[in-house]
């Protein structure tokens, strides 16, 4: 881009009171990249933050640049966050991502390349291997990996073969001997996706990785026999895979269809990326252009020294040989309001109190643990639930069979527009319908990301329910990475509204009002809104006022114009936003009293709270919504509030301890940017990941985070 037209770009960028979606989501993953720069870090670490940021950026790709396409191929009209037309922005985002994919490959050859014989590791060509080791290469080459490779040759009688998504793919440029130049033929090979990244070759003392391109390259002419090869370029391309479901009255075999067929366009939708190595051939690359409408900022150069497709070191961190290599997580600790855990029946416990979760610090045992024993214990009746993503060997799966097999009646959403989980949903739920459970495929138009656990028990003449409430998905695996929160309760109120709400999703029912349930579509955005505007009419009276929400990502731009109102009134605002954050924190006049910071570290920050002060009558809730359109407009969510005082002090004890961390915490600045957040002189350092294996209850019970009068 011309330095006149970037300049232009970027003052109508920095004029915008909003700051683009999508540009905060590349500096987002600038953090994520930035914990593999950490001096702190292992090396093994290291890799995998820089592997987590790649396969971040190929759904970036297949999300949010794949929606862009949508706009520019049919010449759709979009404004965005920054001011700036579909064309002026596909540019200036262009460029933002060269810089990130400069700075991803810069980082490895410079800085980790060099740091992997020291622990034992080389990443090298065949030529470097002994004779015997490359005897070996040759054998796995002729009897695992030929038989699994196609050419595909495109010419004037063929047609251009479908080219698969995020695979490595060897384009070959061949003349039949004797013919002109200009007859050349194009083939691709695909390099299958379950062929190991590298092949491994054990030595004493050290692990030698073979690239698994470098082994096809040095045997890719006997693919190719009696031909001349030109040229042999080694690319990678990345597809659109958004997609939105059209609505359909036929919530059964049709919509499953629908989603199924939608999965299948996910393989050949319009490519949107070409990440291609060095040495590529150039008539090759324009024939590829010129097809797929592409320009060359679409196009990402990678020099031979490093890699295409850092996803591939996922083999290096899972390898068992570095296994004790990687931090060791400490033991979750007991939840401060079921320091029983293991030892009670937490019916009895949930019938006497309530149990605040906050993993992975406390474990997911206990829900889980909750389930399998509603599926075995004879007075339980029912049980109903949402599941957004499932662990692939699910626990929650199993109970429900057995649940059914006992004969419970279950009833559980499935969330098949889960993106990238929508097969192995489908394969589940189908299972379960199987086993007589009553399964809900979604809603036509609306995703539900809402995470609710609902049994229902007889006691002699008793009944009561038991309700879990939570951020997180019902999944055990995540649930050791991810940072959520979760309410187990028998609270009639809330009881109530889960009831009702389950009616809403199962059925056809329009409550009136819940009563400690905040939900979306319907209600969620003009209720945060409503609280926000009753802080700022405090301050507005002198009266103490405060705003602290603790989200994934904030978007909306109806309710960041209500945290500017509330700023401007004077109200103090801090917001915790890991990801996406399209509003501008300390701008004069807007938003000085407005504070934003990202916590980026071991764990992926997945919970969301909010806290309005409310002139001491404090109101904390927490749930599944983060502050976007989709989260307010397009899904089923909810918010539930959180009332009992030890639980309540718990959920403000994580937004002080999060606005406390000078470990993991960015500060974001006016234009966008983020700061590391260091120790100042001789403060100690404060890691959130690990002070909350540390909890002292009578000091959570002190916390404050607006200071009493």
């Amino acid at each position: 881009m011309k330095q006149g037209v970037r300049e232009r770009f970027e003052s109508v960028i920095q004029q915008s009171d909003l700051i683009s979606r999508d540009l905060s989501w590349l500096k987002f993953n600038e953090r994520v990249l930035d914990q593999s720069k950490k001096e702190h870090r292992s090396l093994f670490e290291k890799l995998k933050f820089l592997a987590i940021t790649a396969s971040n950026l190929d759904e970036f790709f297949m999300i949010r640049v794949g929606s862009l396409y949508n706009y520019l191929d049919y010449e759709k009209e979009r404004v965005d966050y920054s001011g700036l037309r579909e064309e002026p922005f596909k540019s200036t985002l262009m460029e933002e991502c060269q810089k990130f994919h400069e700075a991803q490959h810069t980082h490895f050859t410079d800085n980790i390349l060099p740091k992997l014989p020291e622990e034992g590791i080389t990443l090298c060509n065949i030529s470097k291997l002994t004779e015997a080791e490359q005897k070996k290469v040759k054998e796995y080459f002729e009897r695992a990996i030929y038989p699994m490779l196609t050419p595909m040759v495109y010419d004037g009688y063929r047609t251009f073969p479908i080219l698969m998504n995020k695979l490595l793919i060897f384009g070959v440029v061949t003349t039949s001997p004797g013919e002109r130049k200009d007859m050349r033929k194009l083939s691709f090979v695909q390099i299958p996706a379950n062929i190991p990244r590298f092949f491994e070759v054990e030595r004493s003392n050290s692990l030698m990785l073979v690239p698994i391109e470098e082994v096809i390259r040095e045997h890719i002419v006997s693919l190719f026999r009696n031909v001349d090869i030109q040229s042999i370029s080694l690319f990678r391309i990345t597809r659109n895979g958004d997609f939105t479901l059209e609505e359909t009255e036929d919530m059964d075999a049709n919509f499953l269809e629908e989603v199924k067929r939608k999965l299948m366009e996910r393989k050949t939708g319009r490519v949107v990326r070409i990440e291609i190595e060095e040495g590529y051939s150039k008539w090759m690359l324009n024939s590829l252009l010129e097809r797929w409408k592409l320009k060359s900022d679409s196009v990402f150069h990678v020099q031979r020294k490093s890699m295409i497709d850092f996803t591939g070191l996922w083999q290096i961190v899972g390898n068992k040989r570095f296994r004790d290599r990687l931090p060791q997580m400490p033991d979750p600790v007991k939840p401060l309001s079921y320091q029983d855990e293991g030892r009670v029946e937490i019916f009895d416990v949930l019938k006497e109190k309530d149990i605040l979760l906050h993993h992975p610090y406390n474990n997911i045992d206990s829900i889980l643990d909750l389930i399998e024993h509603a599926a075995e214990d004879p007075g339980v009746m029912a049980i109903k639930m949402t599941i957004y993503r499932l662990a692939k060997e699910s626990r929650i799966t199993k109970a429900l069979l057995k649940a059914a097999e006992n004969g419970k009646h279950v009833s559980v959403l499935f969330e098949v527009k889960a993106r990238f989980d929508e097969e192995n949903n489908i394969r589940e739920a189908k299972k379960l319908q199987k086993a007589g459970c009553f399964v809900i495929y979604g809603i036509t138009h609306l995703k539900t990301h809402t995470k609710l656990l609902l049994i229902v028990k007889k006691d002699g003449s008793e009944i009561t329910r038991y309700v879990h409430l939570g951020s997180g998905n019902y999944n055990e695996d995540t649930a050791r990475l991810y940072t959520d929160i979760g309410l187990l309760t028998t609270n009639e109120i809330l009881a109530n509204d889960v009831s009702e709400f389950f009616n809403v999703i199962t059925g056809h029912s329009m409550p009136t009002t819940y009563q400690n349930l905040i939900t979306a579509p319907r209600d969620m955005r003009n209720q945060l809104i409503e609280y926000i505007e009753q802080e700022a009419e405090n301050a507005r009276n002198g009266l103490p006022a405060g705003i602290f929400i603790k989200v994934n990502s904030l978007e909306d731009s109806e309710t960041i114009y209500a945290l500017y109102r509330a700023s401007q009134s004077g109200v103090t605002i801090k917001l915790i936003i890991r990801g996406i954050c399209c509003l501008r924190p300390g701008r004069k006049g807007l938003s000085e009293n407005i504070e934003v910071i990202s916590i980026v570290g071991d764990f992926l920050e997945h919970s969301r709270i909010y806290h309005f002060h409310n002139n001491g009558d404090t109101r904390t809730y927490a749930g599944s919504a983060d502050m976007m359109v989709r989260s307010f407009d397009k899904r089923l969510e909810s918010l539930f509030k959180v009332e009992a005082p030890l639980l309540e002090k718990q959920l403000m004890n994580i937004l002080s301890y999060n606005l406390k961390d000078n470990f993991n915490s960015y500060v974001m600045q006016e234009d966008g940017t983020y700061l590391a957040k260091h120790p100042v002189g001789d403060e100690p350092v404060f890691n959130v990941h690990k002070e909350f294996f540390n909890l002292d209850p009578e000091k959570v019970m002190e916390v404050q985070l607006i200071p009493s009068a």
